[in-house]
């Protein structure tokens, strides 16, 4: 059984949802602008739970990336 597949509780679920649909907006929202901050945090948001296994490494990593979008903006 793969790791992403090990770690297919229902909390890490929450957390592939609540950060992929935030990497999704910022790629769109990046494509559309053309801008190639939010382009590449998005891509990053939406693949690195594939990565990473452990609940708390996937929010930790989810929030950072966030934060980094949030804060290295145009």
């Amino acid at each position: 059984m793969g790791t992403f597949l090990k770690d297919f509780t229902p909390i890490n679920m929450v957390a592939y949802i609540i950060f992929g649909g935030i990497g999704f907006a910022a790629f769109i929202y990046g494509k559309k602008n053309a801008s190639w901050r939010p382009m590449l945090i998005g891509l990053a948001l939406m693949a690195y739970p594939y990565f990473l296994s452990g609940t708390l490494s996937i929010y930790l990593a989810g929030i950072v990336l966030t934060a980094i979008l949030y804060f290295w903006r145009e």
